[in-house]
This record gives C-alpha cells, sequence and structure tokens, in this order.
C-alpha cells in the first residue's frame, strides 16, 4: 500500500512578471500612435461657444485655422484685454490676414488649395465687429469656405 503525506507547508507560487515589460511597451506604442498632436499652438486665449449643429471637419491639411481671443504669454496667462488674431501659427493684424491666407495656401498641394476651409475659433465674448472685419479680410482673400468652431450643447 502507498503511502499518501501531508503536505502542511502549501505556499501560493510566485507571479511571473516577464511578459510585463512587454506589455507595458505594447500600451505605450498603441497611446503613441492614437493621441492626436495638436498642429497649431494658440498664442491667444478663446472659450468657444456652444452649438447645437456640430460638424466634424473632414480634411485636417486643408484646414486654416484662425483664432480670435485675448494674447497669452508661453506660460498661458492672459497679457492684454484688447483681442488680437492668429492666424494658425502667427499673430496678424486684421489688414494682414489676406497675406497670411495666401502663404498658407502656397505651402498645399493643389487638391488642398481646391478645398480650402478656413476654421474661425473665436472668444464667445469677441466683439462681432472684428469678426466681421477678419470675415471681409478673408472674402478679399479669396477663402470664401468658413467654419466657426464651437462645443456641442450638451
Amino acid at each position: 500500500m502507498s503511502r499518501f503525506r501531508r503536505q502542511d507547508k502549501r505556499r501560493v507560487p510566485g507571479l511571473n512578471l516577464a511578459a510585463m515589460p512587454d506589455l507595458i511597451f505594447t500600451v505605450l506604442f498603441f497611446f503613441m500612435i492614437v493621441t492626436h498632436m495638436r498642429d497649431v499652438k494658440p498664442q491667444v486665449q478663446y472659450n468657444v461657444p456652444q452649438g447645437t449643429e456640430v460638424d466634424k471637419a473632414v480634411r485636417k491639411s486643408s484646414v486654416v485655422y484662425v483664432f480670435i481671443g485675448k494674447p497669452v504669454d508661453a506660460q498661458g496667462r492672459v497679457v492684454g484685454q484688447e483681442s488680437r488674431v492668429q492666424v494658425n501659427d502667427r499673430l496678424v493684424s486684421v489688414s494682414q490676414i489676406g497675406e497670411a491666407i495666401a502663404q498658407e495656401r502656397s505651402s498645399m498641394t493643389e487638391e488642398d488649395r481646391q478645398h480650402l476651409v478656413v476654421s474661425i475659433r473665436a472668444d464667445r465674448d469677441t466683439e462681432m465687429g472684428l469678426i466681421n472685419d477678419v470675415k471681409q479680410a478673408l472674402r478679399r482673400a479669396d477663402a470664401l469656405n468658413i467654419n466657426y468652431s464651437a462645443v456641442k450643447v450638451k
């Protein structure tokens, strides 16, 4: 007859952590791939208004962003009270908007030039007179497709 031993000293086996670095790097690569990097750094502070009919822009390469709001410094602090206009990466006056649009158009492909859309991201407290001046400057620059950025009402 065989003899049975009673095991009083049972222990839980240790965790195998050999696959942990692979898992961490896989998650890191996933987030690096799906993260959207901002192309344009706003140099003005703006709070977009709310809207009920909000759609997303289809082509990112044919969009020129126009920010209108109070100027901020590198740390994000407001440095002035008058509204400023920013076209993509540079601050411009209303009279320089046509030149800035022409520069952006020259850096695009022919297909993107045909589908050029100007996206105005204005602060909700910006005076309509300034927005109207920007629209008139865009009209003179032959940038006729304009959309206004807003957040969707919940």
